[in-house]
């Protein structure tokens, strides 16, 4: 029999000795293969290794004692890099707390190497972050429209937007917030801040015509439409569509026609005058995540403030004439100043496990920023737009389609501002925290729709109103609203050594109870001041005031013809959504705390201009011009073209947006 030591080589050499069974299977191969292998594989070579075995094997020993090696020296011990230790935390009898072992590094330690230095690696800081957006639109399309046979001339006076503009100063005088200069420094900021907090503190509800809420306090959270708390926002689906115009029909576009039981082909008469529809869109939203920490100490003061400030300003008084009936069913407008507060409380509960009690942070890493850190972004949506049409129109005997309307202005901005995290920042100075949205429509849609003389007809409709102003906001902020207490002395004494260049955090800092189970603590010192403001300015002002004039053809009048006068239906919207990181967990100020939240909704629906004259057809015989044949003389003076003035810095305006006829 062989000894183990003797079998064990045997049964390895063996391995070496499966070429030969290689060798054998390619003796046997070109007898079954079909193409033989031509090219001829030279032989695997016999790897010959050298063994030693200068122990002997022992068989199977019950009761084995293993100790394992002796712990390793601090460092080269696996344990996260990048911080600097402390001792343990001692309690007030000077005991270790709990149960755990503590080992910490030490700056210097001695090896048989010699000296080791822990050097930990730099964090990156996050650096100040500021955005200053203006998104503007300017539109002017005053249109002048001639539609059929009538041998009219339509030449009331134009329109101009002086008192357009006089509205928007009166609508944006109502706001408690005044016209805040963009801040261009940190001191800048600090005064925007200061004034919004004063502005609010002062104001109340004014005087006047327009319905007004203003509600102020610490904290607000909910909902609120039109002034009252409500359990749900409602939804802008619910009453408006972005898809546009109804699909076309899937029937024959020529379903204005149709055959006659005598054989001849009948047209539809009808006229269709869409003079406004204009739909005028600003969207915000902004999330900044830029900067938060677990713990958030403050030597100085802490200011926060959150406002929305909706306005709806409305002047729509028309004049009809009765000759087209009254308006359509729903032809009412609607006015919506919907705010939302909310606060998310992401604070993170102390592990309570009792494995875990006590087992607080061994090791920290510093970042520092020397001066401000600023977290600003500052955004300006503006949306001008004039579409004061003036036209007149008879049927004469087809289809007829008039849109001098139907603009679209849209500003949107996206911004979204993912940053850095930390289990404790400490700010030498003060910190001062703003979310502001303002939020104003501001429509003119008085409209004069008049018969001249002899004007009468069948089938008629018109709608003058249906807009629809609509200013949403909602401000998250994440953070509990009472999270705020005094800045105990050791945060301070931390504060004033890292101002004085230390890097050592105290083991009464590290105790803090929201770093429970924490190996290592990351630390942001900003010296300076910490000042975040997010900004929304949001407006629209349309003057959609139009002219329109009906009459007969002079030559063959349709009385059976079908009217649809459109001069309202316009849109105006805002939508702005603020989500600010506050903090996750606890803030200690060491100076004053001020917090404020305030919401101020108004809606103003005024009865101008006063026409002077119940009856629009008064006022449309005023402007019309009847030509006779001596007028028609080319021997006699041209009959003067009506003046349409140029609009909001000299925007040329057009003849007519759209004419169809078929």
């Amino acid at each position: 029999m062989l000894d183990k030591i003797t079998e064990e080589i045997a049964h390895f050499i063996g391995v070496f000795h499966v070429s030969v069974e290689d060798a054998r299977f390619r003796e046997a191969y070109p007898e079954f293969s079909f193409n033989p292998v031509k090219a001829e594989l030279d032989p695997l070579p016999v790897i010959e290794t050298d063994f030693a075995a200068p122990y002997e094997l022992l068989g199977y020993e019950p009761g084995l004692d293993y100790r394992s090696p002796k712990p390793q020296p601090w460092h080269l011990d696996p344990r996260p890099t990048g911080f600097q230790g402390t001792p343990p935390p001692q309690s007030a009898d000077g005991n270790v707390p709990g149960n755990t072992e503590y080992h910490w590094p030490k700056h210097e330690a001695a090896t048989s190497h010699g000296t080791t230095k822990f050097i930990p690696p730099e964090i990156e800081p996050p650096g100040s972050v500021v955005n200053h957006l203006n998104q503007a639109i300017a539109l002017s399309d005053n249109d002048y429209f001639s539609v059929g046979g009538h041998g009219l001339v339509f030449s009331p006076d134009p329109i101009d937007n002086s008192e357009l503009l006089e509205g928007a100063e009166a609508a944006a005088s109502l706001s408690p917030i005044g016209d805040l200069e963009r801040p261009g420094s940190s001191a800048e900021i600090i005064a925007v801040i200061k004034t919004t907090v004063s502005q609010l503190d002062a104001a109340e509800p004014g005087a006047g015509d327009a319905v007004q809420v203003f509600t102020t306090a610490k904290t607000i959270e909910g909902v609120y439409v039109n002034g009252e708390l409500v359990a749900e926002a409602p939804k802008l689906e619910d009453y408006h569509s972005f898809d546009g115009e109804e699909e076309e029909s899937e029937d024959d576009p020529g379903a204005n026609t149709w055959t006659t039981g005598d054989g001849t082909v009948a047209i539809e008469s009808s006229v269709e005058v869409e003079a406004g529809g204009n739909t005028l869109v600003n969207d915000a939203v902004l999330k900044s995540f830029w900067t938060g920490g677990t713990v958030t100490a403050v030597v100085g003061d802490h200011v926060e403030v959150n406002a929305i400030v909706q306005i709806n300003a409305l002047w729509d008084v028309d004049a009809i004439t009765s000759a087209v009936g009254e308006p359509t069913t729903g032809d009412a407008n609607e006015l919506f100043n919907s705010a939302t507060f909310e606060r998310l409380d992401a604070s993170r509960e102390p592990d309570t496990d009792p494995a875990s009690a006590g087992d607080y942070p061994q090791y920290w890493s510093i970042t520092e920023i020397e001066g401000d850190l600023m977290i600003v972004n500052w955004l300006e949506q503006f949306i001008f737009m004039s579409d004061n049409d003036v036209g007149i129109l008879s049927s004469s005997g087809v289809t007829t389609s008039v849109v001098s309307g139907d603009n679209l202005g849209v500003n949107h901005t996206s911004i979204f501002e993912l940053g850095f995290a930390y289990d404790l920042i400490i700010v030498g100075g003060s910190v001062y925290d703003a979310n502001i949205i303002q939020q104003m429509n501001v429509l003119f849609d008085n409209d004069v729709v008049g018969g001249a003389s002899g004007f009468h007809t069948t089938g008629k409709a018109v709608s003058s109103s249906a807009n629809l102003l609509w200013n949403q906001a909602h401000i998250a902020n994440i953070g509990d609203p009472h999270r705020f207490d005094a800045l105990p002395q050791q945060y301070l004494d931390a504060a004033n050594a890292l101002a004085g260049g230390s890097r050592n955090i105290s083991h009464k800092v590290l105790s803090e109870d929201a770093f429970t189970g924490l190996e290592g603590l990351q630390v942001l010192h900003v010296r300076g001041d910490l000042l975040k403001l997010q900004s929304i300015q949001q407006t629209n002002i349309l003057g959609d005031s139009d002219q329109i004039a009906l009459a007969m053809d002079a030559i063959a009048p349709h009385l059976d013809a079908g009217w649809s006068i459109s001069t309202g239906s316009n849109a105006l919207m805002n939508n702005a959504a603020i989500v600010d990181l506050d903090s996750f967990g606890k803030t200690y100020v060491g100076g004053d705390q001020y917090s404020q939240e305030t919401l101020y909704q108004a809606e103003l629906i005024s009865r101008r201009p006063d026409f002077g004259s119940p009856e629009a057809d008064a006022l449309v015989n005023e402007a019309v011009l009847f030509l006779d044949d001596s007028m028609l003389d080319p021997t006699d003076a041209a009959v003067p073209e009506p003046h349409i003035a140029a609009e909001y810095d000299a925007h040329l305006d057009d003849g007519v947006n759209s004419v169809l006829g078929h």
